[in-house]
């Protein structure tokens, strides 16, 4: 508990203390008013005083004012009856503030999840500076810059390992508990805790760039993003308030004056008064205001716990009701980690095709271009290489100590003019052509992820309806792969622009209600991933444009975070409709008895706090994904 949770509770217990002293003090007329007076203002005076405050704003009706209005009109009956009967006005209080203090702590503890990744953001970096530590500010590290990173401390930038060999916690973005391996030349991304070697790690980030920020970018922005749910019932709130209130004041005037008008019997103002004041208790909205966006906040933390960072509640929704699931090959459901698997057709020495290659390539960050690089194994020396040109789904052109150089696939081939040979090895071909001569094909093979396969039945057993592969790899390859994954429908030789007209084509088929989810990884990924109806990108391995442009993000690149996803998201919603209709459906029936006179002020009690912490406590449940 905080300094104000347990400010809170003191004061219920005061109060609770004392409303049951004075029950046993045999006091009567002023005395007795003025002490139930002094207990009404130790556990509601704020609640008073926010009323008016909101009366001065011109922010009327609010749960402040329905409760402040309720239980000072029921104070005032008991004085005008001259009853001393206070108890139902200060316990309607006190049980409103035992359900506030009750809120207050679930939203604490929900958002400690999303605290504890709040941690995650380095305080420091250490700069080697003439054989001394010294402390700076990340924002201050320049790109290139080598950092020290000691065991204990968390790594502040991205980077490249340059010496060093440790164990890395990752818990706090991916949500696994096992530690991971790191040595020189890994990537490290910050938020990882360094806990056994020293690491030098050199920058390839800005601070503001790296993985650390985007993270805590991600989730400060994620409470604006608000679901359609959440949106209805700020609009519901706004006009049930006042209408309730109107309802409660039409039931303590019109009532009586119908009852002495029209029907000639006396008024009984008091009867109706207290109705109405009983009304007001029972309408009060708590129970929907406070547990729908708890709910939300509550699923957006405890997925991203698990590693699952969702953008806001709005694409919490969207997952829920996700029939279509869309996915990218190479370094989605394959792990685009590419290796030669053979030099085949070729007219000149393999080493001499590779070299060529790999120097026309050597621009490239493709995983494809790192295979070539890896598999020609020489130090490249890239003032050999001049006028290269990446054309997008085709491959690369350059020239190689002045020789023209085409790496590609057979449209590049076509493009030029040079007929390849096809290859009858599954997996990915690049055609080599020299001076405009072919010289042979490079076969590269990428291994499907260890959890793809799973990954797609336990979707379908979640109620996808159909998966999709969407490559610009050769067709042979991607059936193959498809087939091997239990994938349903796969297009091949896609170039980026052909995926969006692909998914396009997919979304005008489905029905309204149904959504599409497109997962991705690579800068080519981008468009598509923004034209889904929501975007999964791989977080920890994928490029900072898909990040950019998805909905939700795979902290550790795991295609089975894609089912938890979705089944955080189904669970979240499952709860917010069960509160929904519970709240509404309880406050409905409490309503109508209240206004015939069955419900008294105990009924509306259970009808405001009650339904509350019942709510709370369902919202909560969506804090619990661990399982899931």
């Amino acid at each position: 508990m905080n300094k104000k949770q347990k400010k809170m509770l003191a004061r219920i217990i005061i109060a609770a203390v004392l409303l049951i002293a004075l029950h046993f003090v045999p006091i009567t007329g002023i005395p007795r008013f003025i002490c139930y007076l002094a207990v009404y203002l130790v556990i509601g005076y704020d609640i008073v005083k926010k009323a008016f405050k909101g009366i001065k704003n011109g922010q009327v009706f609010d749960e402040n004012f329905l409760m402040a209005i309720a239980t000072i009109g029921a104070f005032a009956l008991a004085v005008y009856e001259k009853s001393g009967d206070y108890n139902e006005s200060i316990a309607v209080m006190l049980f409103y503030q035992i359900g506030e203090l009750f809120q207050s702590y679930a939203v604490g503890k929900s958002r400690r999840n999303i605290t504890e990744l709040m941690d995650i953001r380095p305080d420091y970096a250490n700069i080697e500076n003439d054989g001394k530590l010294e402390k700076v500010d990340p924002d201050e590290v320049e790109v290139g810059s080598v950092i020290v990173v000691q065991p204990g401390e968390k790594v502040p930038i991205d980077g490249v390992i340059v010496e060093g060999n440790s164990s890395l916690n990752t818990s706090a973005l991916t949500g696994e508990s096992l530690p991971r391996s790191a040595k020189a030349g890994d990537e490290i991304i910050s938020g990882c805790i360094n806990m056994t070697g020293v690491l030098k790690i050199k920058t390839t980030k800005e601070f503001d760039e790296s993985t650390v920020s985007k993270i805590l970018e991600l989730i400060e922005e994620s409470s604006s993003r608000k679901s359609r749910s959440e949106n209805f019932i700020s609009k519901f709130a706004h006009y049930y308030t006042p209408a309730v209130c109107y309802g409660a004041l039409a039931l303590a005037i019109l009532s009586p004056l119908v009852n002495l008008v029209l029907l000639h019997n006396p008024a009984m103002w008091g009867q109706w008064i207290y109705r109405a004041l009983t009304f007001l208790v029972i309408s009060c909205p708590c129970a929907l205001v406070i547990s729908i966006p708890l709910g939300f906040f509550a699923g957006i933390g405890g997925a991203s716990n698990t590693g699952v960072l969702v953008k806001g509640s709005n694409y919490l929704e969207t997952l829920a009701q996700t029939k279509y699931v869309v996915f990218d090959k190479t370094g989605t459901l394959t792990k685009g980690v590419f290796e030669v698997a053979g030099v085949h057709h070729n007219t000149m020495e393999q080493e001499k095709i590779l070299e060529y290659a790999a120097l026309a390539e050597s621009f490239s960050t493709h995983p494809i271009s790192r295979s070539l690089k890896n598999a020609y194994g020489k130090e490249i020396d890239q003032n050999r290489v001049t006028e290269v040109e990446e054309i997008s789904g085709n491959g690369v052109t350059a020239k190689v100590d002045g020789t023209p150089v085409a790496v590609g696939n057979a449209r590049l081939m076509e493009r030029i003019y040079v007929k390849p040979i096809e290859c009858h090895h599954a997996g990915t071909v690049i055609h080599v052509a020299i001076d405009g001569v072919y010289e042979g094909h490079i076969l590269i093979s990428d291994v499907p992820k260890p959890t793809s396969r799973e990954a797609i039945a336990k979707l379908k057993k979640n109620g996808i309806k159909e998966t999709v592969m969407l490559t610009g790899d050769i067709d042979r390859v991607a059936q193959q792969v498809a087939g091997e994954l239990g994938v349903d429908r796969v297009y091949s030789e896609l170039l980026p622009a052909d995926k969006v007209s692909k998914v396009e084509e997919l979304l005008a088929k489905k029905s309204e209600k149904e959504k599409l989810a497109f997962v991705g990884d690579g800068i080519n990924d981008a468009p598509v991933l923004s034209r889904a109806d929501i975007g999964i990108a791989m977080g920890a391995m994928g490029s900072d444009a898909a990040i950019e442009a998805a909905d939700v993000v795979l902290m550790d690149d795991d295609p089975m975070k894609i089912v938890k996803a979705i089944r955080i998201a189904k669970k979240c919603m499952r709860i917010v409709y069960e509160n929904i209709y519970f709240a509404i459906g309880i406050k409905v029936i409490c309503l109508i008895l209240g206004a015939v006179g069955i419900a008294n002020m105990w009924v509306a009690i259970f009808a405001d706090v009650g339904v509350m912490v019942l709510a709370v406590l369902n919202a909560i449940r969506t804090l619990f994904v661990k399982r899931l």
